[in-house]
């Protein structure tokens, strides 16, 4: 069985900078489509950034040219660059991994799930 660890948050000013990490019990990443999802209080989760095996990334209009998705095969882990983080972007940050490419990157499409990282965005 899979598992998926999320590390890196915590508390950050508004306009500040944090990473996120994704770590694997298996080397999946290099076979997998990996996405970072956030989820706020009371909405519902949302795509963030994804990554595919062969390195295509997108982004949810809202991070496109703040956050960056990066993967490390020789770490087994993804990363989640994010800068210029507002306060509407605290939420819970999950990443989530499929083998076969989504095609709508819909959460029910992805199979493995971490149990999320906290991100506050509070001065």
């Amino acid at each position: 069985q899979v598992q998926l660890v999320e590390s890196g948050g915590g508390l950050v000013q508004p306009g500040g900078s944090l990473r996120l990490s994704c770590t694997a019990s298996g080397s999946i990443f290099s076979t997998n489509t990996v996405g970072w999802y956030r989820q706020a209080p009371g909405k519902p989760r949302e795509l963030v950034a994804a990554i595919t095996s062969g390195g295509s990334t997108n982004y949810a209009d809202s991070v496109a040219g703040r956050f960056t998705i990066s993967r490390d095969n020789g770490q087994n882990a993804i990363y989640l660059q994010m800068n210029k983080l507002e306060p509407w972007e605290s939420a819970v940050y999950y990443c989530a991994a499929v083998s076969i490419p989504p095609r709508h990157h819909q959460t029910y499409e992805y199979n493995y799930w971490g149990q999320g990282t906290h991100v506050t965005v509070s001065s």
